[in-house]
């Protein structure tokens, strides 16, 4: 009996583990396309009727025009009349699809699997590192993929003032040593709002100032490294890297206040690069002051300035990405704060941003999905818009993205087909 019992479980396990391979596989082809999915040196020609190239200005796009992808990198853009495909390309017609870049989120807390990740033991923690549980091909990233998000900014929850460093990933690739941009990716900073509930509670007079002391004790940290007048201290590695602008402070900041601190100590007090992450009830107001010290404004999750908070108006509801362009800001973005929003509603962000005013019509949308965030995160040279040299990060889509009428067909990075919706659609 108990040898039958034992057979039994023998025969039950080789059962799960045959599931578990099933599902593996199937997993990993939804990631890894076909035989061979990083093309190497073969190279990829991606024929389409137009490429939406955003970059800087204007509404930059080329119809009937082909892309040609080697070593994951874009080798050649352009009519298709005007570039000849070599020989022993893979060629992809896609009839009446658009090409566009990858989308680019700054403000996600998925790419471990999980929320907000706050190891709350003090009031700032900048040697924290959101890269130690990253988790590759979750299914949260999974869904990202699907909605054409290429590349996001993983921080730490705002559940302190600095709740440590965040990493810049690609969502769809298969390691974490593939996945990584940049490691940190910036150093998360939370001013008010959720910091106030820390311990028994906290002011923002108190919070304010252990903030800017933590930044003059950092900072001259660094100094003294690049001297090399001190050892090695993980509680400011981060330090170093934002006095040399190779990385950036991501400020989780609302309400005019806060939005203001956060101009007038991060980056004209301590001369660093920093971007408004949230911006909203009457954060706009800054937009002159923001845009004229070059602080970008990554807006969202909340689309709107609802009338509870706007005290100046006549009871209409304000569309924080147009206030922010009405007020004279050029470098405007979009985040879901996912889980928050989904990831893979990042478009559907800035489509809610146009339905609120915001002006589309030199593409400022789709910009401010692409180009916009690359730009705010130092990683422009390498994603952000279809330009020769940077990384295939491509979508195929049956329209402009930004339109909720349209659908991502198929996702690119560094030239890896990823996703492919025509054999399993998953948004």
């Amino acid at each position: 009996m108990k040898a039958a019992f034992v057979w039994l479980l023998s025969v039950a396990s080789l059962v799960v583990c045959a599931d578990v391979s099933a599902q593996s596989h199937e997993e990993a082809a939804l990631w890894r396309r076909g035989a061979g999915a990083k093309l190497s040196e073969r190279g990829l020609a991606l024929k389409a009727r137009k490429v939406l190239g955003t970059g800087g200005e204007g509404r930059a796009w080329t119809d009937n025009a082909v892309v040609l992808v080697k070593g994951g990198k874009i080798e050649a853009v352009g009519p298709a009349r005007a570039i000849e495909v070599p020989q022993g390309y893979e060629v992809v017609d896609l009839g009446d699809r658009w090409l566009t870049p990858g989308l680019v989120d700054l403000h996600n807390h998925i790419s471990g699997g999980m929320g907000d990740i706050n190891d709350m033991v003090y009031l700032v923690n900048p040697e924290l590192k959101a890269s130690s549980t990253v988790t590759p091909r979750n299914s949260l990233l999974q869904r990202a993929v699907a909605g054409g998000v290429t590349s996001v900014l993983y921080i730490p929850g705002s559940g302190t003032n600095m709740g440590g460093q965040g990493i810049l990933l690609k969502t769809g690739l298969a390691t974490y040593e593939e996945m990584r941009i940049r490691d940190p990716g910036s150093l998360k900073l939370a001013q008010a709002g959720n910091p106030e509930r820390w311990a028994i509670g906290v002011g923002r007079s108190f919070m304010n100032w252990n903030t800017r002391d933590t930044f003059e004790r950092g900072l001259a940290y660094a100094a003294l490294k690049k001297s090399g007048k001190v050892q090695e201290n993980i509680q400011w590695d981060v330090f170093p890297a934002l006095a040399d602008k190779t990385t950036q402070v991501s400020t989780h900041t609302q309400r005019y206040q806060v939005v203001l601190a956060t101009l007038t100590m991060v980056r004209q007090g301590f001369g660093l690069d920093v971007y408004i992450d949230h911006g909203e009830w009457h954060g706009s107001k800054l937009a002159p002051l923001a845009d004229s010290i070059g602080v970008n404004a990554i807006l969202g999750p909340r689309v709107v300035d609802p009338q509870s908070f706007i005290l100046d108006t006549d009871g209409a509801i304000l569309g924080i990405a147009a206030e922010y362009q009405k007020n004279g800001h050029r470098r405007i973005g979009f985040n879901t704060d996912a889980p928050v929003i989904s990831q893979e509603e990042l478009s559907l962000q800035a489509a809610m941003g146009v339905k609120y005013g915001f002006d589309d019509s030199q593409a400022d949308t789709i910009r401010g999905l692409t180009w916009v965030p690359a730009l705010t995160a130092g990683i422009v040279h390498r994603v952000g818009s279809i330009e020769v040299g940077k990384d295939a990060d491509i979508l195929v889509t049956t329209g402009d993205p930004v339109d909720p009428r349209c659908s991502i067909e198929r996702v690119y990075i560094e030239g890896q087909r990823v996703y492919d919706a025509g054999e399993t659609r998953l948004w």
